[in-house]
């Protein structure tokens, strides 16, 4: 192998001639940075002349700003940077452009195996671990994953073959920032999300899906939302709509909790019901104390299903069932809602119609809604009980999301955020650059 052919083949590098390779220490370059090597390369002849944007041919306009640098990656300790040339060429579609370079995305300073790897990395390590191993900032990070996933999107059609999706949102940063995402529930994977929380966000997903495929939809899932439920209905009408088991749940155990927190207000406002409590400085402030107490210490044994209580939670539950009928009235109302999920579709109907029977004559306001909420959601609800589909795929989804979000702090808009999520959680991972090649050895 030719001396040049090796270079190239130790830096990874295609359609690419390696000019020069020179050793630069830390006394040439002033004592300021550490040893580092320096390749002098150029493109091939087939592959330079060409338009960074669109790639197209274009003829040569001029030098451009001189000779550029890229980072590779490291040999061992050592960081190693690419230079060459940044002429510019006479684009038909954009005009004067940077020509392409083989070795690196247009407007990039990092080559495409330095991409790869730090786009691994950030799927695979912590935000502490990439950034002290490639030697670069949180927020290069984030550049670099956005230019990583949209060359990985352009690639592949995430929404191929898509039957059955589910569809949430999930919160990001501060001041009620959402991203609305998509995943399929034969794989589990996520095929798509976008910044926004709203109609026209979720109108961009079909229009990507397009009418053809949004009408082999046969399954959606969804929490409720009347924004999603509204796009769903428009444009893909033939699709099952299911409700998720765990909101309407959640639905239930918020109106028991609205039934308990009235009891406990009128517990410590009775007499004896509450005593002046100290705090720092003199401050006065009343403390619950005997049945106002007990209901306020409550709550996460009527929220907890009656399998997974302590005893000292069950005892709780006991003594609400003695001390307020009416607390403990809504708790059964909660339970008897939440084992219609578990029922067969034959047996769920007849019981979810005894359920909005008895919800509407509870006199409980809170559980009257939460009727008027169910009978406006029957049909979905009775849907996930017969197809046995809920959010639970989605929510895992957004609970590793919410990890990732962890690390989004310090990165430029939703953009670099939905990128990790996408190369993390989606259908095509990244790739760790030079571990394609089948293996020569044993």
């Amino acid at each position: 192998m030719r001396k040049v052919s090796l270079w190239a083949a130790l830096l990874g590098l295609e359609k690419t001639v390696v000019q020069e390779v020179e050793f630069v220490d830390s006394d040439e370059a002033g004592g300021a940075c550490p040893p580092w090597v320096r390749v002098s390369v150029r493109a091939t002849k087939r592959a330079g002349g060409r338009c960074g944007r669109c790639g197209r041919r274009g003829s040569g306009y001029d030098p451009g700003s001189g000779r550029r640098r890229w980072r590779s990656l490291d040999w061992g300790s050592m960081p190693v940077y690419l230079e060459a040339d940044a002429p510019r060429v006479r684009c038909r579609v954009h005009g004067p452009t940077v020509a392409a370079v083989p070795w690196a995305r247009h407007g990039a300073g990092h080559t495409r195996a330095f991409d790869a790897q730090v786009a691994w990395l950030a799927t695979q390590c912590s935000k502490a671990a990439v950034v002290q191993l490639m030697r670069v900032a949180w927020r290069t990070v984030g550049a670099i994953l956005a230019r990583v996933w949209a060359d990985t999107d352009a690639a592949t059609d995430r929404l191929a073959g898509l039957t059955r999706i589910g569809i949430d949102e999930i919160s990001y940063k501060r001041g009620y920032k959402f991203v609305t995402v998509v995943i399929n529930h034969d794989t589990g994977a996520l095929v798509w999300a976008a910044p926004g929380r709203d109609r026209a966000t979720l109108r961009t997903f079909f229009d990507e899906l397009g009418a053809q495929r949004s009408a082999a939809i046969t399954h959606v899932s969804a929490d409720g939302a009347g924004w999603i439920e509204s796009v769903v209905r428009d444009r893909c009408p033939q699709a099952v709509r299911c409700a998720d088991p765990f909101h309407v749940v959640r639905w239930a155990t918020q109106a028991l909790d609205e039934v308990r927190r009235d009891a406990w207000n009128t517990a410590r406002r009775a007499p004896g019901g509450s005593r002046q409590g100290y705090g720092a400085g003199g401050r006065r402030f009343p403390v619950a104390t005997g049945h106002a107490q007990t209901l306020k210490g409550a709550r996460w044994a009527l929220w907890k299903n009656p399998e997974n209580l302590t005893d000292k939670q069950a005892a709780t539950v006991a003594w609400i069932a003695v001390a307020d009928p009416r607390v403990h009235r809504a708790y059964l109302g909660k339970e008897r809602l939440r084992l219609l999920f578990q029922m067969s579709p034959q047996d769920a109907g007849p019981a979810l119609s005894s359920w909005l029977q008895w919800a509407q004559r509870s006199q409980l306001p809170s559980f009257v809604r939460l009727g008027q909420r169910i009978a406006a959601h029957h049909d979905a609800i009775m849907a996930s009980i017969e197809h046995r589909l809920s959010n639970g795929p989605t929510e895992s989804v957004n609970a590793k999301t919410r990890l990732i979000t962890r690390m989004a702090y310090g990165f430029h808009g939703p953009d670099p955020l939905i990128a990790l999520a996408m190369l993390k959680l989606g259908p095509t991972p990244p790739t760790l650059p030079g571990r394609n090649h089948p293996r020569i050895c044993q």
